[in-house]
């Protein structure tokens, strides 16, 4: 776990604690996300491959709604919606669905994201799949959960031993890098694996299902909830240089501090790191 601020956080307009609110909202906006997963939707383009979807807005709409009645406070930084500054050191960071392209196109594996900053640092996270029903919860100093049970980042001590997952984002050349670094480590790897949700891969990285898991090119709502889950399960995550990443870092890796370390080894020379 890692030692943050002890301090309690505040209470919410009701007298729920931050946790609370955050599953309550994931939990709501989840049971429509699912409602709608295999029905038609309106799809429209952001940029080069990137989508948005009603649901992604109807989504967002849902759980800002919850979030601001019961902190209306709080500043909040969510992927669809302009942001809001208010005068507080508490930020609201919420992705409506991690993994849009694969939930338009009828995969199976996306997530809600919720999270709360103070400050610069991660204090809080939920990563929710509907579909399976595995909610990930994370509060600073008090662990990392599946669904109320402790989960812990992998034990596994070599970068051979280790199934690797990933995501590229949408910058080209970087991500021909990235390629070229998953090349250089292949096969001498157990397995790879290209997500397509980051906070799933975080989330994953966090309870062992990834040994190691990297991504390219993040956004702040795709890291928010993985930055305090990993840490909190016995992980961490850095950047490319292999200092400790922050809700603004771009390209991340997350695993145990050994496995980190041999990643780094394993990768020193190669392009993508520099």
């Amino acid at each position: 776990m890692t030692q943050g601020s002890t301090e309690p956080l505040p209470k919410s307009q009701s007298g729920r604690t931050v946790m609370e609110v955050c599953v309550d909202a994931a939990r709501q906006a989840g049971a429509m996300v699912g409602s709608r997963f295999l029905t038609e939707k309106e799809i429209n383009l952001k940029g080069r491959s990137d989508i948005v979807t009603d649901v992604d807005l109807a989504s967002e709409k849902l759980i800002l709604g919850i979030l601001t009645s019961e902190f209306p406070q709080f500043s909040i930084l969510a992927e669809e919606s302009k942001p809001v500054t208010n005068d507080s050191e508490y930020t609201w960071v919420v992705d409506p669905i991690d993994g849009t392209r694969n939930y338009a196109e009828g995969i199976p594996h996306f997530c809600l994201v919720i999270a709360l900053a103070k400050g610069s640092e991660m204090v809080v996270g939920v990563t929710f799949d509907p579909l399976k029903d595995e909610m990930f919860t994370a509060e600073q100093g008090k662990g990392a959960f599946l669904n109320g049970e402790r989960i812990t980042v992998s034990q596994r001590q070599e970068v051979p031993e280790s199934i690797l997952g990933f995501d590229l984002g949408y910058v080209d050349e970087k991500a021909g890098l990235a390629l070229d670094m998953v090349r250089s480590l292949w096969p001498n790897i157990l397995g790879m694996r290209l997500m397509g949700s980051s906070a799933l891969g975080l989330a994953y990285a966090a309870c062992g299902r990834l040994d190691i898991y990297f991504h390219n090119q993040l956004s702040p709502w795709d890291i928010a909830s993985g930055l305090v889950l990993v840490r909190e399960a016995g992980g961490n995550v850095v950047d490319k240089q292999g200092e400790a990443a922050n809700l603004f870092t771009p390209s991340i890796i997350a695993s145990s501090p050994r496995l980190i370390d041999r990643f780094l080894r394993a990768t020193d020379s190669l392009e993508w790191r520099k």
